[in-house]
């Protein structure tokens, strides 16, 4: 009885998830082998024409780029969040909580308030060119809503906080004494970070960055948004095949493509977690 308690607990969130994501996402694996109907919907003949065109170099192309947006929303998250939770875990203590609870305040409010927001800050008449203007220059503004990095903006912004909650995790394990020893054998601060610090919260830089990444690329809302439709991301294409092409087979096959992807990252974060812990493990 005592054995099976674990799986009595487990029960309610296994079932849940069987019912709300791993059923739907089989019913998507199956649509993506029928044909679309003449007129729209499901015409129930096998096929593999829907996974072949995912290849196509036309939505091929449109991977790639949501590929590298989504990759670079990703570094740059990683790289502000690692050093904002490098900098929230060498604080006192008693402050840690409080600056963990700013860098989390985004989440307060709608993601798409925080999106319109960056509209707000970004078109030609607002905050950055007010204070531009407010400073002296008179010349053309660079066009900055609509464009590539205004959607890298704001799904860095918006995916932020996650990279710093895990990078803080493992940061504020680390052993104080660690560091120590490593200055007192004469190694540098730069020295110290990039040898022991490093290596030792690569977990949760790889979380970090699949977390950013895989909510990236499926992402339909920001690119709508501050892309303003001048270009296409994955997370769109598949929008528009269910609800405007009524191509339901096809928006499938790009669906479960998408999630194979997300899964290959999964897969790949698990084992730089396993293999860091087994470094530190051996090390000990």
């Amino acid at each position: 009885m005592q054995d099976r308690k674990p799986i009595y607990l487990m029960s309610p969130a296994l079932a849940w998830l069987t019912a709300f994501m791993v059923l739907p996402c089989l019913l998507v694996l199956a649509l993506a082998f029928f044909r679309r109907g003449i007129y729209g919907g499901i015409e129930y003949t096998f096929t593999l024409e829907n996974l072949a065109l995912v290849f196509d170099p036309l939505y091929a192309g449109i991977f790639l780029k949501s590929a590298w947006i989504a990759g670079l929303s990703a570094t740059i998250a990683v790289v502000i969040g690692y050093a904002a939770a490098f900098a929230i875990a060498t604080m006192p203590r008693r402050h840690q909580a409080i600056l963990l609870f700013f860098a989390v305040l985004p989440f307060w409010s709608n993601y798409l308030v925080r999106t319109y927001a960056w509209i707000v800050l970004l078109n030609r008449e607002g905050l950055i060119t007010g204070i531009a203007r407010g400073l002296g220059y008179d010349g053309e503004m660079p066009k900055l809503l609509y464009t590539e990095g205004a959607v890298v903006a704001g799904l860095v912004y918006n995916y932020l906080p996650f990279v710093i909650l895990a990078c803080y995790a493992p940061l504020s394990r680390l052993n104080p004494e660690v560091s120590e020893a490593s200055r007192d054998l004469g190694a540098s601060g730069w020295t110290t970070f990039r040898r022991v610090i490093l290596p030792m919260t690569v977990p949760g830089i790889a979380t970090g960055f699949v977390f950013v990444f895989v909510l990236s690329i499926g992402n339909f809302v920001t690119p709508a948004l501050l892309g303003g439709g001048q270009f296409q991301m994955i997370g769109n294409l598949v929008y528009a095949q269910f609800l405007t092409a009524n191509d339901w087979p096809f928006g499938s096959a790009l669906s479960m493509v998408l999630i194979a992807i997300m899964m290959g990252l999964l897969t790949l974060q698990t084992f730089a977690t396993e293999r860091a812990s087994g470094q530190r493990m051996g090390r000990n």
